[in-house]
This record gives structure tokens, C-alpha cells and sequence, in this order.
């Protein structure tokens, strides 16, 4: 699995634009699997802290639950209101829960956003962002040591 510090690395122009994604808005949809199999959606946050990209969620809630049960996730950035400037982020891995001191470390860093919540790292197995001008449509794809594919449309 991949980190956002290796993911970084590897590709920094990409990563730069995509962070600029998430940084551009504060809340994003993150998709998950019911236990079922079936796929839920949930609005979300996303955080940097100490370039790892994590996610912190109400204690116990359903999105949490289904990552414990199977870490699968994807996270798509809120692209803006009518716009595509700056591209669409789309981010898909597996979530590893953090506990412990650790998250107790993590949390002590934003008290005054939260009291108590759930806190993942979100480990990254592909990269997506779409770009648009006024007459291409840019796909950059990015998967571990494959380095970035770009298609146009």
C-alpha cells in the first residue's frame, strides 16, 4: 500500500494538484461497502496532517463501521459549484484505523473541532484528475510505481 508521502514522491506535480483539490473545499464524498456488499456514500473530511491524508469520523459511524469490516474505499473531491477549475480528484485505497496514542496525538491537534472521533489513514492504490479546456479532456491516472498515464478525450 502507498502512502500520501510516497504517492508525493513519486509524482509531486500530481499530487500538488490534487491536494489543491481537497484543500480547495472542505467537505468531499467518500464511498464505502455495507456489509452487504452494496456501496454507500458519505459526505466527508479529509485532513493532512504530517503529510499522511486521513479521514476522522463521528464515533461510530456507519462509514467507519463499513472500513473496520473491509477497508476499501473512494474518495471523490467536491469539485466546486458549476466549475471544473482545478480539475476532479478522485482517490481510491484502502483505510488502515488509527488507535491508540497515535490517535490521541492526531485528535490533541484539532481540540477545537473535535472531542472524541474515529481516525483513519487512507493508504492509496490509484489516482485519478480530470482536467477540461476548451477543447480537451484530460485524464491523469496514477497507480504505485507506474508513474502517471494521461488520456485525452
Amino acid at each position: 500500500m502507498t502512502t500520501w508521502t510516497q504517492f508525493a514522491h513519486e509524482s509531486p506535480d500530481l499530487a500538488r494538484a490534487v491536494k489543491a483539490r481537497l484543500d480547495a473545499h472542505k467537505h468531499h464524498v467518500i464511498a464505502t461497502l455495507r456489509k452487504d456488499g452494496s456501496p454507500r456514500v458519505s459526505g466527508t473530511e479529509v485532513e493532512f496532517f504530517e503529510d499522511t491524508l486521513l479521514l476522522g469520523s463521528m464515533v461510530d459511524a456507519r462509514k467507519a463501521e463499513d472500513l473496520r469490516r473491509d477497508p476499501r474505499y473512494s474518495l471523490h473531491s467536491n469539485p466546486g459549484h458549476h466549475s471544473m477549475e482545478g480539475g476532479d480528484a478522485k482517490i481510491g485505497g484502502k483505510a488502515h484505523e488509527i488507535v491508540g496514542t497515535e490517535k490521541d496525538r492526531i485528535v490533541a491537534h484539532y481540540p477545537d473541532d473535535i472531542d472524541e472521533a474515529d481516525v483513519f489513514e487512507l493508504d492509496i492504490e490509484e489516482v485519478t484528475l480530470t482536467t477540461v479546456d476548451d477543447d480537451h479532456l484530460y485524464v491523469d491516472h496514477w497507480q504505485p510505481g507506474r508513474g502517471v498515464t494521461r488520456f485525452t478525450k
